[in-house]
């Protein structure tokens, strides 16, 4: 099994019977999700008496994209199947005789609130509120595991981190040595282009909650049923992801379901998943700035209409998406990740420039605003809570 330090020092606290809590703060690549994942399978594969360990994250699609497949990396490395019995699909769980591993989401109260474990992990937490983190300690018998990246401060800096029976390991890229070149490199480069993100993900140092570009927004479980007017907004990518977004109006406020996020894909490519959801029939908003994407796509039978975008198309967009209450569906994983990163650039005297949004974070959410250029522009202000 290779290895990084990140894991050693993990291993370290575990054995530890001082610690309670271990905490991996860090930027990232550091590998902090991928070292407890091997943590937790040395305990459960070489379990000689009953022993659960459970791996919670925010939703089931975050678990789905990023625990759970680094889990199955682990463990095909190792020589195992990732197929029954061994591995539960339904329940996700996996069993090594006495001992398993049970992945489920905090969005699942019965889960939350149901029997304890032996250990815990909870994965990204600072996406949880304190509550929900609050009843899975309470049920867990033996270790508590959290990782992650510093975007601001929040409930671990006051309420966990100051225990004693805490152990806390700060690790970067720096500390894995399994990335390539091209990985390091990249993530190099954010230290000119974006400081605010090499502060955090770069250095592993605790960010600022300032700046953001999207307000008034949360998570809902699906998209409504009858909504009153729907749409797909794409913004084309092939090197950078192309993001397709069904984005719904209903009682005022508006509804946002991740389609398509994925790079290197073809027009035709792009046709296909769209028929393939079930949404050919809507009317596509696309970047105006690809007039030979969007007749490839007619071309596909998909109606596909170009962006209003102008000189100051970008402020206005975001103006008109900020005045109106958004929803994203929980399985819009990317979604909801641009939203908690987009950010204005400051200015020299500090200030941040609110007709300079970074460009990055934004495939999905130029998907979106095209929408909102086209069809939206005259919505009027609704209630809205900050998210």
């Amino acid at each position: 099994m290779e290895t990084t330090r990140v894991f050693s020092q993990l291993v370290d606290a575990l054995a530890d019977p001082a610690v309670r809590v271990v905490a991996l703060k860090g930027g990232a690549r550091s590998s902090k999700t991928y070292s407890i994942l091997q943590a937790f399978a040395y305990m459960a594969i070489r379990a000689k008496s009953p022993l659960l360990l459970s791996v919670v994250s925010e939703t089931l699609p975050h678990l789905k994209r990023g625990a759970i497949r680094d889990f199955r990396r682990i463990l095909e490395t190792e020589g195992y199947l990732f197929t029954t019995p061994f591995w539960n699909e339904t329940d996700h769980i996996a069993r090594f005789g006495p001992g398993a591993i049970e992945f489920f989401s905090a969005d699942a109260p019965a889960k939350v609130l149901g029997p304890a474990r032996d250990y815990l992990f909870i994965n990204e937490c600072i996406n949880l509120g304190y509550d929900t983190v609050r009843q899975l300690m309470i049920r867990t018998r033996r270790k508590v595991v959290f990782d992650y990246n510093p975007a601001w401060p929040f409930w671990i800096d006051a309420k966990i981190l100051p225990r004693d029976d805490t152990r806390l390991i700060r690790s970067t890229y720096l500390d894995n040595d399994y990335l390539t070149a091209e990985q390091v490199r990249e993530i190099e480069a954010q230290r000119e282009i974006d400081p605010a993100w090499w502060r955090v993900y770069g250095l592993g140092e605790t960010g600022q909650v300032e700046g953001l570009v999207l307000e008034n927004w949360d998570i809902c479980g699906a998209m409504p049923e009858a909504p009153g007017k729907e749409w797909l907004g794409i913004d084309f990518g092939f090197g950078a992801p192309t993001a397709v977004v069904h984005v719904a109006l209903s009682g005022g406020e508006t509804y946002h379901d991740e389609v398509v996020y994925a790079r290197d894909l073809t027009n035709p490519e792009i046709a296909e998943r769209i028929r393939a959801a079930g949404l050919a029939h809507l009317t596509c908003i696309a970047d105006s700035a690809e007039p030979k994407s969007i007749q490839e796509l007619r071309n596909a039978g998909l109606h596909v209409e170009p962006a209003d975008k102008g000189a100051d198309s970008i402020r206005v967009g975001i103006q008109i998406m900020n005045r109106i209450r958004k929803h994203f569906t929980t399985r819009s994983v990317n979604l909801i990740d641009e939203a908690r990163k987009w950010h204005y650039f400051k200015n020299t005297d500090g200030a941040f420039d609110r007709a300079r949004p970074v460009d990055a974070y934004n495939h999905g959410m130029d998907a979106a605003r095209y929408v909102y250029l086209n069809r939206l522009g005259d919505t009027r202000p609704t209630f809205a809570i900050t998210y």
